[in-house]
């Protein structure tokens, strides 16, 4: 959605310093255990700034590496489809060339921004690094940690701003997520030189992470509920993301609260904005729902990324509020890939500077009806294999996309390059 607001907020979200925004939250000192998997799980608290985030490399650690190789060894079919289905993939080839911008566009051609969008090139190039990436952790061919390191270098080394309209907060939160997580998968690798490392971690904090902070902090001078929930997961993804790859708690604990107190629509209760009982006990609406299913299915994409980073670092939001995203993953396949009926809690969406505007959905909405994305393992092998759950609609949507893909795999369009993919390889259990 393109809302052309006033210039002021865009230049405000230009001109915000990482090192202002950083200090947002006071967060208080805590101390609580690593999740457990029966535990009801009813609030994910912070930690102290002083404790150390794991760099286990944000959505894959070091043992489901291991897990795959082992599998690959022994070539099991699952993992052996998802990993063929990696190295398929144009992006995923030793030798890719990066294009970066220094003016990364979303949200062009506008009274904003007069020259016209780029942001493709964003997203083909860290779908790139993304998936060179996990080839090199899969296959210790240095080749492909090579090729993956040169394009973050040529972008932290290019890229100096993003640019556009209001859906610049897009560019910052999906691509800032992106290019995040593959800094923290390549952390490791002795070929990137420190000097160059930690540039490309200030380039995130500069580029990305005050875009993300000054969307969060003002939602361009709009109403708290005037953007829809994957405009607030997107960017809360980056946040998580960025607070990781540059070890600070400080920045990752702003998500976890933001995820749980946040005024947005980003709150994990709004974005999940319903859960039913009675006989449609197990499934629970997205904020979303009544709009349109491809922004819907954007939701459950962007949250099963966070519940996954989260709980790399022991947060448990796919426990949080008994399950409730598993019965939002259950409602969205039920009616998305099931092609089902499912209920609908009637929804009153305030918008405008100052709430001023409503509208009212009362039945679930049919447009995008079926979009497919490569989202569904990661819930599904949680809920069933980690916390023993049922989830028969996910376990269809994970059919439906098996095995599952990542950027390049689901058209040229950006909606293709919204979610990193690979499920079937890396989330697999037994």
């Amino acid at each position: 959605m393109k809302n052309l607001r006033k210039k002021i907020y865009i230049a405000l979200a230009l001109g915000v310093t990482a090192s202002v925004v950083a200090c947002a939250y006071d967060l208080p000192e805590v101390v609580r255990e690593l999740p457990k998997t029966a535990q009801k799980v009813d609030v994910i608290d912070t930690l102290a700034p002083s404790v150390v985030l794991k760099h286990v490399g944000a959505l894959h650690t070091p043992e489901d590496f291991q897990r795959i190789k082992t599998k690959l060894a022994a070539q099991d079919i699952t993992i052996l489809a998802g990993w063929n289905k990696l190295i398929a993939n144009s992006h995923a080839q030793a030798g890719y060339v990066a294009n970066p911008v220094e003016k990364l566009i979303r949200g062009g051609s506008s009274a904003e921004e007069p020259e016209p969008d780029n942001y493709g090139r964003a997203f083909n190039d860290v779908a790139a690094a993304y998936q060179l990436a996990l080839r090199w952790k899969i296959s210790g061919d240095e080749n492909y940690a090579k090729s993956a390191v040169a394009i973050l270098n040529a972008w932290a080394a290019t890229c100096k701003k993003i640019s556009g309209d209001s859906n610049t907060a897009l560019a910052g939160g999906i691509y800032g997520f992106q290019f995040a997580v593959a800094g923290e998968l390549l952390r490791d690798y002795s070929g990137w030189k420190q000097e160059d490392f930690t540039a490309y971690k200030k380039w995130m904090k500069d580029v990305f992470y005050s875009l993300n902070m000054a969307f969060l902090n003002t939602h361009w001078g709009t109403c708290d509920s005037h953007y829809w929930a994957n405009w607030d997961l997107a960017n809360l993804a980056s946040v998580m993301a960025i607070g990781i790859l540059t070890d600070n708690r400080s920045i990752y604990n702003f998500a976890v609260d933001y995820l749980q107190r946040g005024k947005g629509n980003g709150n994990w209760f709004k974005a999940i904005n319903y859960v039913f009982d009675g006989d449609n006990t197990g499934l629970a609406q997205i904020q979303e729902s009544g709009r349109d299913q491809g922004h819907a299915t954007l939701c459950i994409a962007l949250m099963g990324h966070i519940a996954q980073m989260a709980w790399n670092q022991g947060d448990d939001f796919y426990g949080l509020d008994n399950n409730r995203f598993l019965k939002a993953c259950e409602y969205t396949a039920k009616y998305n890939v099931a092609k089902l009926t499912v209920p609908f809690h009637e929804y009153t969406r305030k918008w405008a500077a100052n709430c001023a505007q409503t509208e009212v959905h009362t039945q679930i909405s049919d447009n995008a009806r079926g979009t497919e994305r490569p989202m569904w393992t990661g819930p599904y092998y949680h809920y069933t294999k980690i916390k023993k759950q049922t989830a028969t609609y996910t376990q269809m949507g994970m059919s439906q996309t098996y095995p599952e893909g990542g950027g390049g795999d689901y058209g040229p369009n950006s909606g293709g390059y919204d979610q990193l993919g690979f499920g079937t390889l890396m989330y697999t259990v037994d």
